[in-house]
């Protein structure tokens, strides 16, 4: 309190002290916010300059003078050395200042904390799913065909709620916040799935051996469940689309000349961290279920989640936290709705005066909507240019009237539909993972004769064989062939992903007569009614089907994605990015509709389902070759819409940057010319005599 005092007993009794600080606040000039944060800051740096003004003096005059000190002079002096020593101060610190810029948020401090949100996510989630269908089989007492279903769903469920999550992100709640009540969602969710491991009442008591009896699931157990794996796939909703542009946010800094090079190389570490991330979650996840037991398997991927969350969350006074805007998806629904109310509206006329009654964004290059989908283009329509256009130049209600780039936004779209309903075989294909885990353990998995893979890790094959591919395509394939051609060599986007849709069809194809003759081995050795009997035939059988499936994904799913980016303006990415997940869940649907179908139609009194939770009486074998005929169809369904859609957009380019005017009837591109022009000069504040004429 004697410190305080003798502060506050100084500031009053120097006014000089007072007239420092004034002064010193008319030599900064701040805004009111910043003098109310500063002032107390300079309140006490000057009197701590006075302190050692007077220190300073007083030691000085004791040691030169004779006599004590007046306490008048006692007084001035160290004031008036002071305030000298204050202003001087000052204009050191004012100085500094200016040479030191004000630190600014996000940068690369951040980028630790977001990868390892997402990377500790991911090997949480997708350690969970290789090995669930047994947890359910054995723990939960479902059926083959039930449980499969089940991860189905759930699948289906993880791969759609990123739509949602973006749209809410971006209308909402923003990055940030979205990420982070994500995280906590899969938190919660992965700490239920553990507590259902851990509390014996919370999943059916074991079966009774002696009687083959099993008791079922009850509601309150299976409600446990089905949160569990809800909250999961809501987190993964609040995640996996943010994740990644939230990074980009924190990097995206356009006056730095190497801004480019810094975004490329964190997206070159975002997907690394993913890469490894998935590849920890098949083999050290995996491994620990099988020999750890599901207690230290679910607790492990929840500790990790718990990290996730924690160190996002912590880093959020050094992250750059962008605003909630308009989404993309809002924009493409006011095109249905303002198209459908203008429904019985006539057409402009195809005239200069025709075209201004379009409604076009400032600086976009869409200035005319194409005349495919026409009944789009009465989105766009101005019916009263002083009610429906602001003086700023926008629309007065967004649900009355769109832009074109709106219009052709929604048209970009609906013309990739077809070829990206085609993906969905490739994708039911791919999601076949419960059965060969039941294939893999019930073969010889020996690597050495103390090791084994465990049967979840069969998918790492998938995985490698894809990323090995990408490498050797870009580094090898197309440099090699373009030297023996002499000329750049390059395969389009629609032959890769006709290549890879057949290559899916050969790997369900190999995976029937593998699954033929390890059931004819399984008889031939009396194991027919023993399904967790391991046949003598190595599970290495199985690699090339895991191969011939990351083939596939390489040609058709990256193929696929590059499609996206270069047919769709470069407004739409967003959508490009949430295309593939919105076809991984409906092939997650469909499957569980044909694994249905299969088990209802195959089963009997006196038949024995194909998908039977006994795998050596099932006929896997019948249902792979199922997929393959169905796999072999879709092709010819590509080759059609294929041949429908026509050419694609050159490579590296869209559909904004190539303008649509190059399509269109030379004297349109002449008035769309015209009529930029004279949007140019209206900014300018200038006319065109030939346009009032």
């Amino acid at each position: 309190m004697s410190f305080i005092y003798l502060l506050f007993f100084h500031t009053q009794s120097h006014p000089s002290l007072s007239l420092s600080l004034s002064l010193s606040l008319r030599r900064a000039p701040l805004t009111p916010e910043e003098k109310r944060k500063k002032k107390k800051d300079l309140f006490f740096q000057y009197i701590f300059c006075h302190l050692k003004a007077s220190a300073i003096f007083f030691i000085f005059s004791a040691s030169t003078r004779k006599t004590k000190p007046t306490s008048d002079s006692r007084l001035r002096a160290p004031t008036l050395l002071s305030l000298l020593y204050c202003i001087s101060r000052r204009k050191k610190m004012n100085r500094e200042d200016e040479e030191t810029p004000e630190p600014t948020k996000g940068g690369l401090i951040t980028m630790p904390f977001i990868i390892a949100n997402e990377a500790f996510e991911k090997v949480a989630s997708y350690g969970l799913l290789p090995n669930m269908i047994l947890y359910l089989m054995r723990d939960y007492h479902f059926g083959v065909a039930k449980g499969t279903n089940f991860i189905f769903f759930w699948s289906a469920a993880t791969n759609f709620m990123p739509l949602p999550g973006a749209f809410i992100a971006d209308s909402y709640l923003g990055r940030f916040l979205t990420i982070a009540l994500g995280s906590i969602s899969s938190l919660s969710g992965m700490t239920l799935l553990w507590l259902t491991a851990m509390i014996p009442r919370a999943r059916p008591p074991p079966c009774d051996q002696s009687t083959s009896t099993c008791e079922s699931t009850s509601t309150p157990q299976m409600i446990l469940l089905i949160s569990a794996f809800a909250l999961i796939s809501i987190g993964a909703g609040g995640i996996r689309p943010c994740s990644l542009a939230f990074g980009a946010d924190q990097l995206d800094r356009k006056e730095n000349p190497n801004n480019k090079r810094v975004l490329e190389s964190y997206f070159n570490w975002y997907y690394a961290s993913a890469f490894i991330s998935v590849l920890v979650a098949l083999t050290g996840i995996v491994y620990t279920q099988d020999h750890l037991g599901w207690k230290v398997g679910f607790g492990i991927p929840a500790i990790l989640m718990f990290f996730s969350a924690f160190l996002f969350v912590l880093a959020s006074p050094f992250y750059v936290k962008q605003k909630a805007n308009r989404s993309l998806f809002t924009g493409l629904a006011q095109v249905i709705a303002v198209a459908y109310k203008n429904r019985k509206l006539d057409f402009p006329s195809q005239d200069l005066d025709g075209f201004r009654c379009y409604h076009q964004k400032k600086g976009s290059e869409f200035v005319l909507p194409t005349n495919k989908l026409r009944f789009l283009n009465k989105a766009c329509v101005i019916k009263d240019p002083e009610n429906d256009i602001t003086p700023d130049g926008l629309a007065s209600d967004p649900w009355s009237l769109c832009t074109v780039q709106q219009v052709e936004e929604l048209k970009a779209l609906i013309k990739v539909i077809p070829l990206w309903s085609t993906g969905i075989m490739l994708s039911i294909n791919v999601s076949q993972t419960t059965f060969p885990l039941l294939q893999a353990s019930s073969m010889d998995r020996h690597i050495t004769s103390s090791f084994q893979i465990p049967a979840g890790s069969f998918g790492t094959f998938t995985i490698i064989t894809l990323s090995i591919w990408v490498i050797l395509y870009d580094r090898v394939v197309l440099p090699l062939a373009s030297k023996v051609r002499g000329k750049p060599v390059r395969l389009g986007v629609k032959l890769r992903m006709g290549i890879g849709l057949l290559l899916s069809c050969m790997a369900m194809v190999v995976s029937a007569i593998v699954e033929h003759v390890r059931r004819k081995r399984a008889l031939e050795e009396g194991l027919r009614e023993n399904p967790r009997a391991v046949v003598g035939m190595s599970a290495m059988w199985l690699v090339p089907q895991y191969c011939l499936n990351g083939f596939a994904e390489a040609f058709t799913a990256i193929g696929q994605t590059e499609f996206y980016y270069s047919e769709f303006p470069r407004s739409m990415s967003s959508i490009a990015a949430c295309l593939f997940g919105l076809g991984m869940a409906v092939a997650n649907l469909l499957a569980s509709a044909i694994v249905s179908a299969v088990d209802s139609l195959t089963s009997g009194t006196t038949r024995i389902s194909w998908v039977s939770s006994n795998i050596n009486e099932g006929r896997y074998d019948n249902y792979y070759w199922l997929l393959a005929i169905m796999s072999l169809l879709n092709v010819v369904y590509f080759l059609f819409c294929s041949w429908m859609y026509g050419p694609c957009t050159g490579s590296g380019m869209n559909v904004q940057e190539q303008g649509i005017s190059s399509r269109k009837e030379p004297e349109v591109c002449k008035v769309e010319r015209k009529l930029k022009d004279e949007l140019d000069e209206r900014e300018e504040g200038k006319k065109d005599p030939d346009l009032k004429k």
